[in-house]
């Protein structure tokens, strides 16, 4: 059975005219950690949702709609915003929240040990105005600031302070690691890293559950043929992602659906930019030929997009251009046109550059992370050696993937990037401003792709009110990015899921997976 699901389309039932039901899934990565501060991924703030909760959340159309605020407004002269709390929530534990709790964790998920504080580069500071009111003051005038924080979850102050979890240890772990006591619909009941992880209804959840779900209990299978022979045996309820070549299979069966879509992220290519050498060069030991932009026009033109997504998507995916795709804000229309597919062309700039002979390297990517990530790497490999550009090709699951990143332990890598906000300006803070740790910004740009104009355009696009004169700024840092060969945008990751037949669920873009909206029929 076939389901193809819009941004705002989801089947839903009544959960009180049904049967409450326990409810199995399974999905290729585990959530790194249980604390919403200390790993910035989509596998943990996708599944923390459903356990911890921010001012604003968004609905199943992508819309900002209030959660544990239940209104904001800007401050005069563009100083920031004021949230009004919502009165009479608990945490899990009975605790009852207030704004400490949001200025602590504000503290918390802006900490230099956060993977989060980045999000926070716009903020000079938090000012609780009373027990249910808090002032979020900026640098400057900020329009999209609701829409950045939608995955800034609140912790309860006196429970993190009572179990030494102050601060996030994305590292070595701490009491939050294993545990949570959040707002949310579900709350943790047994946490087993790499073999479960089991939820419950919060029975004093403030809003109206949508669901009827008794226990939910997630379980990581990597193998993908794995996966789906449980999804058929009927051992689990639904799996993500299902196999881009066992869809068509599956949709044919009256016991399953496939439910699919597209999501927001971008797949690309990244370089070392600031490398002084490769590391994994068996002949190039003392130069960085990704420092030189002609090397990677040559690598942009040498891997064949289209033939990617026939072969490993089967069609199912859309080449890009960009940071972001088509359907983000903010989007470039006139920079859609991606690199065409030119191995003369690659081979020409490689010698162009002082490489006609090519060269070895090294390329780092995940074998659990993306769909098919695997696949794809060993097919940019065997597309870059047509022009004498030789990977080395290491691939590794996602847990150790990231460390490996942030240690500069790679040449080349596979990275993919969904916009929390769905605003472009989400990649350039996070992947294409000059890293700077005190301004909180390119947490996630490993490489150090630095640019003056990109950073200087940057709180310009933040603040700017004027749509027009935004995407102006918008288009100007795209073009940057695109002529300076930043990254290699490859295309628009697909959303295919696979759930048994009798449920219902809504499908995001974002790819996470709410419980609150999923029932058992």
């Amino acid at each position: 059975m076939l389901r193809s699901m819009s941004l705002a389309a989801a089947l839903m039932m009544s959960a009180s005219a049904l049967m409450a039901e326990e409810f199995r899934w399974a999905e290729t990565t585990d959530p790194q950690t249980m604390d919403p501060h200390a790993v910035n991924s989509a596998p943990v703030l996708g599944f923390l949702n459903n356990v911890y909760e921010g001012l604003v959340r968004r609905s199943k159309d992508m819309a900002i709609e209030p959660a544990l605020a239940t209104g904001w407004e800007p401050l005069a002269q563009g100083a920031g915003w004021r949230f009004t709390l919502r009165q009479g929530v608990t945490f899990h534990d009975g605790s009852a929240f207030d704004a400490q709790d949001v200025l602590f964790s504000y503290e918390r998920a802006s900490d230099e040990a956060s993977d989060t504080r980045s999000w926070f580069a716009a903020v000079s500071e938090v000012k609780v105005v009373d027990d249910y009111t808090v002032d979020i003051l900026t640098a400057g005038p900020n329009p999209i600031f609701p829409d950045s924080i939608t995955n800034w979850m609140i912790m309860d102050a006196g429970w993190a302070d009572a179990n030494d979890a102050a601060r996030p240890d994305k590292d070595n772990g701490n009491f939050a690691t294993l545990n949570a006591n959040g707002t949310g619909a579900f709350q943790l009941a047994a946490r087993e890293p790499g073999l479960r992880t089991v939820l419950e209804p919060f029975a004093g959840w403030w809003d109206e559950a949508e669901h009827n779900i008794t226990r939910a209990e997630l379980t990581p299978i990597q193998n993908s043929a794995t996966a789906v022979a449980a999804l058929l045996s009927g051992d689990v309820d639904f799996i993500n992602p299902v196999p881009i070549q066992d869809a068509v299979r599956l949709a044919t069966s009256d016991q399953v659906q496939v439910i699919q879509g597209i999501e927001a992220r971008v797949i690309m290519l990244g370089f070392p930019h600031e490398a002084e050498a490769l590391k994994y060069s068996a002949e190039t030991t003392e130069a960085n030929p990704f420092a030189d932009v002609r090397v990677r026009q040559a690598v942009a033109h040498a891997v064949n997009v289209p033939a990617i997504l026939q072969t490993i998507m089967r069609g199912n995916a859309q080449e890009v251009s960009q940071l972001v795709s088509p359907a983000m804000r903010g989007y470039s229309k006139a920079l859609a046109d991606r690199p065409v597919y030119d191995p003369d062309m690659a081979r020409a700039l490689l010698a162009e550059a002082g490489y006609a002979d090519g060269f070895s390297f090294g390329l780092k990517c995940p074998n659990d992370r993306y769909l098919n990530d695997e696949s794809v790497c060993q097919a940019v490999t065997g597309m870059l050696a047509q022009v004498g550009i030789r990977a080395t090709l290491d691939t590794m699951p996602v847990q150790n993937y990231w460390p490996e990143l942030r240690a500069d332990n790679y040449d080349m890598y596979l990275l993919g990037w969904s916009p929390g906000t769905f605003d472009a300006e989400h990649p350039v803070r996070f992947l294409a401003s000059t890293p700077n740790e005190e301004k909180k910004l390119g947490s996630w740009n490993f490489g150090g792709f630095s640019n003056a104009r990109v950073d200087a355009l940057l709180p310009m696009i933040q603040s700017e009110i004027d749509d027009t004169k935004r995407q102006a700024m918008l288009d100007e840092a795209t073009q940057i990015l695109q002529d300076e060969v930043a990254y290699v945008p490859l295309y628009v990751q697909p959303l295919v899921w696979g759930a048994q037949a009798n449920i219902t669920m809504t499908q995001r873009p974002d790819n996470f997976f709410i419980l609150r909206w999923v029932t058992v029929n």
